[in-house]
């Protein structure tokens, strides 16, 4: 997938990023596997606060304005939340557009993400 985006990377370099990163392989539910913290105690939560800018909306669909670099972490969260008045996330560096599922209101979507933000 490095390759794929324009990285030139050995297996050797990465591992040792992942070692230096303090980060461990372990199995996921779907079967395959996820990188974690090796201590999760140690692992920071991420949340919307702080790192929202600002949220407009163009017909049913959300923007949703983060700090630079930030979208992805803000967009997971909402995922892993998954509030049933959301379909799904799309991030960018900066930038998440949110779907919200058929009927749900400009104002039940902003309710939604209030404790999230």
């Amino acid at each position: 997938m490095l390759s794929a985006k324009g990285f030139s990377v050995t297996q050797a370099t990465l591992s040792r990023d992942i070692r230096a990163l303090r980060v461990a392989k372990r199995p996921a539910r779907d079967g395959g596997y996820v990188y974690v913290p090796e201590n999760p105690a140690q692992a920071v939560p991420v949340n919307g606060k702080g790192l929202v800018e600002s949220l407009e909306f163009s017909g049913q669909l959300a923007v949703l304005k983060t700090r630079p670099g930030y979208a992805a972490a803000v967009a997971s969260e909402i995922d892993k939340h998954s509030p049933l008045e959301i379909c799904g996330t799309i991030a960018g560096d900066d930038t998440i557009l949110i779907i919200p599922r058929e009927g749900i209101s400009r104002e039940e979507i902003k309710t939604v993400l209030k404790p999230m933000l």
